[in-house]
């Protein structure tokens, strides 16, 4: 007996230090499905929950466990605008892990949205565009969790990681400034004077009310800051890039038409992203609610919706000549930003689409959510349905074209798309120069040379020495080599090294009569970076 209590004794320590250490799974991974319960006081879950949604009345109090970590005072609603459906359990949910305990949380994360994946058979839109979009720009993170309400299984969802105070903060340092969802769920009263149905559209408005018809302001203020945003980029643009990250821009735009998410601002309605205004000032750009993407809205405010062939064959320039979309027309109005955007386009068909990684992918989400899916009793669509929705349109009157079946064309159309052939310059021989072998004097400034190809006009360089300031652009001096073949030019670029200690993060853009490209190629993650120390050695 003694040996027993021994042992016992001498286990238990080791067991709850096991238990203590025992890896706790990540919200947002990807290679497992997380488990959300949901205590409610309500029997009738569902007609509650539908009375506050309609009606505006806040949030529902409950308990919450999220893969096997407890919350008491948590807040739960439905959310969402179009996905919201009377009378469904699978309608997206909206959970606030600090309702009544302002620094609640779990794993850093205050709120967690889930959706139902309305209108995508293959439930793969959203995290499929999320993964692609955050190659290049901030955007949430996606996986799948399965939900139950009240002990009760109700489907295994999409969790989206929620663009709120943390996100901002993570990506941009800061949490406090002007901040706005565009698209309304309660649309307030506005005056008669504002502009109809041009939802987040960007136009500008005299009465600063009029914005509030059109976007939910997610801060204490800063309606001013969003008129003035509008004002420069209808009424000045060649300023545009003292207030909004433009290259970001871009890149938002060339994901939803690569991708054809109508949902959003390149369709009808203007809607479904957020503006955050940094610290120096520009508002950044970040997109939300996917699973209307790959097609399954099919609207672009132009006529009536567009069939297959009209997805696959989305013009890469839509809207580029519309006054009432002045984020595209504006902007693609400048030559130097029209290049970058289809150099931004061309660039995502041939990392994602072109040889198919995103047809693996897929197959590989599907292939780890078919079981949770087969079992969901509140699921919108059949097994078949689900299995064959990659390459198949489901739906006789809905129509939701397959994935596959909608890029591997619309891959065949870019390709050849006579914006996206033309040959960008080749940059090359990138060279910073660093104090010579018996020179005493120290170096006070980075030297950059450069080679491009096939006739470049330009070359520009974009720097910085502080990772949380924007880059700054400068122009290269095109460099006399009389041995230089046709087509070909050297570029240089002196940059004051401001202290002796200072470190140059950077990337390059050179510029032809058609087109541009980016050195490295991979800017946005891993620019250049060199310290003057470096080449004082």
């Amino acid at each position: 007996m003694k040996n027993y209590l021994f042992a016992l004794l001498t286990v238990a320590p080791l067991l709850i230090q096991a238990q203590e250490n025992k890896a706790v799974r990540p919200l947002f991974d990807k290679k497992s499905i997380g488990e959300i319960r949901l205590t409610l006081p309500a029997k009738n879950w569902v007609d509650a929950l539908d009375s506050m949604r309609i009606y505006g009345m806040g949030m529902m109090k409950s308990t919450a466990t999220i893969d096997g970590v407890n919350y008491d005072g948590v807040g739960v609603r439905f959310r969402g605008d179009k996905s919201y459906q009377l009378g469904l359990k699978r309608n997206p949910f909206s959970i606030k892990l600090n309702y009544l305990d302002g620094q609640q949380n779990h794993q850093g994360y205050t709120s967690i949205k889930l959706s139902s994946a309305l209108r995508d058979p293959s439930l793969v839109r959203e995290v499929l565009f999320y993964e692609v979009a955050g190659h290049y720009i901030p955007a949430s993170q996606a996986c799948y969790s399965k939900l139950y309400v009240n002990d009760e299984y109700v489907g295994v969802f999409i969790n989206i990681e929620s663009v709120d105070a943390h996100f901002v903060d993570s990506h941009y340092g800061s949490s406090g400034n002007a901040f706005f969802k565009a698209g309304v769920d309660y649309k307030p009263e506005v005056p008669a004077t504002c502009k109809q149905n041009i939802y987040g559209s960007l136009e500008y408005e005299d009465n600063l009310d009029c914005y509030k018809g059109n976007f939910e302001i997610q801060s204490a203020s800063g309606w001013a800051e969003l008129q003035e945003l509008t004002r420069v980029l209808n009424n000045d643009p060649s300023k545009i890039d003292k207030i909004l990250d433009v290259d970001h821009a871009l890149w938002f735009l060339a994901l939803n038409n690569a991708m054809v998410n109508l949902s959003s601002y390149i369709g009808n309605h203007s809607v479904n992203y957020y503006l955050y205004r940094d610290d120096n000032g520009r508002f950044q750009i970040i997109p939300w609610d996917m699973n209307l993407a790959f097609g399954s809205y099919k609207n672009t405010g132009k006529g009536s919706d567009l069939d297959l062939k009209g997805l696959q064959t989305l013009d890469p320039l839509l809207h580029a000549d519309n006054p009432y979309k002045p984020l595209i027309s504006k902007l693609l109005s400048d030559p130097l930003y029209k290049k970058m955007y289809v150099s931004h386009l061309r660039q995502i068909v041939y990392d994602y689409f072109y040889e198919g990684a995103y047809e693996k992918r897929a197959q590989e989400l599907q292939g780890m959510i078919v079981i949770p899916f087969n079992d969901d009793k509140n699921k919108l669509y059949s097994l078949d349905d689900f299995q064959r929705s990659l390459r198949n349109t489901i739906g006789k009157r809905s129509k939701i074209p397959g994935i596959v079946e909608l890029m591997a064309k619309r891959v065949r159309y870019l390709k050849d798309h006579p914006e996206l052939t033309v040959l960008p310059p080749e940059i090359s021989e990138i060279n910073v120069q660093g104090r010579g072998k018996f020179e005493n004097q120290k170096l006070t400034d980075f030297r950059i040379t450069a080679k491009a190809d096939r006739f470049p006009l330009r070359m520009y360089i974009y720097y910085r020495f502080d990772d949380n300031s924007p880059f700054s652009m400068a122009l290269m001096n095109e460099e006399a080599s009389p041995n230089m073949p046709s087509g070909t030019k050297f570029f240089t670029a002196t940059i004051d090294g401001k202290t002796n200690d200072a470190v140059l993060t950077y990337y390059l853009v050179a510029e032809n009569a058609g087109s541009v490209a980016f050195a490295p190629v991979n800017y946005f993650k891993t620019p250049y970076m060199v310290k003057l120390s470096d080449l004082n050695k």
